[in-house]
């Protein structure tokens, strides 16, 4: 078995999250699960343990700067350090440019975007300060290619492939991992967007869709590679999906 790591993942209450909260503590690391509903976060931290894994929970919101500096502060102060951070907290309210819904436009930015810089905000200057760390940046296959139904949430997904491909330029201590999943089976489509366009892709995820531990998969690869090792980027898709 590999070290065992210090790992935060946000978004950790659901879908991509909860499934790398729980192939990551299967692998024998000690995960600190953040999102906003910690009603699931108790629940799963409870099976986890159950099951003889380490693991804790808090409660995050990824928009809140103050609130991911003092989660992480106070996962420093417990454990001495965060080896990894998953960047996973997302939403995809899907909608043509036209229907003009802004709030749903300024909620991707906030969370898809704001949300990934809050978390490295919180964690680089003590993985600086250490010489070591591992940022993994939850993106998509949208990061590299836009529908009409997806603009902004494409532009939130390219914003943050330029963010990972910036950041791991600038050391050579800290590892920077980009995941892009193809349509996965999640809650990304139960809330905001254009109702006809969410229902649209919740049918083509029952046919193409792939389930969220196939995600956790890769991202338990990119942490299990020796030090100095750093796996850029990884492209998951179901095969049976034509485009993502």
């Amino acid at each position: 078995m590999n070290e065992s790591k210090i790992i935060l993942v946000t978004g950790a209450s659901s879908g991509i999250g909860e499934a790398t909260a729980r192939r990551l503590a299967a692998a024998g690391h000690h995960v600190v699960l953040g999102a906003r509903r910690t009603d699931r976060l108790a629940q799963l931290v409870t099976e986890l343990k159950e099951a003889g894994y380490d693991a804790e929970y808090a409660q995050l919101d990824v928009t809140d700067l103050e609130n991911v500096r003092a989660v992480v502060t106070d996962v420093l102060t417990r454990h001495g350090r965060v080896d990894v951070l998953v960047n996973n907290a997302g939403v995809m309210p899907l909608s043509m440019v036209e229907d003009l819904r802004v709030d749903d436009w300024n909620r991707m930015i906030d969370v898809n975007l704001r949300g990934v810089l809050h978390g490295i905000a919180a964690v680089l200057p003590s993985m600086r300060e250490r010489r070591s760390g591992h940022i993994i940046n939850i993106a998509s296959t949208a990061a590299d290619r836009v529908d009409p139904t997806g603009v902004v949430y494409s532009a939130t997904k390219y914003a943050v492939r330029a963010i990972s491909e910036g950041l791991r330029q600038e050391t050579a201590d800290i590892r920077v991992t980009l995941v892009n999943p193809g349509l996965t089976r999640t809650e990304l489509t139960q809330s905001g967007g254009a109702s006809e366009l969410q229902d649209a892709v919740r049918s083509a995820l029952v046919t193409a869709g792939l389930d969220a531990s196939a995600i956790a998969a890769a991202i338990d690869y990119a942490v299990g590679q020796p030090e100095g090792v750093d796996v850029n980027e990884i492209i998951v898709r179901s095969t049976a999906s034509i485009q993502g």
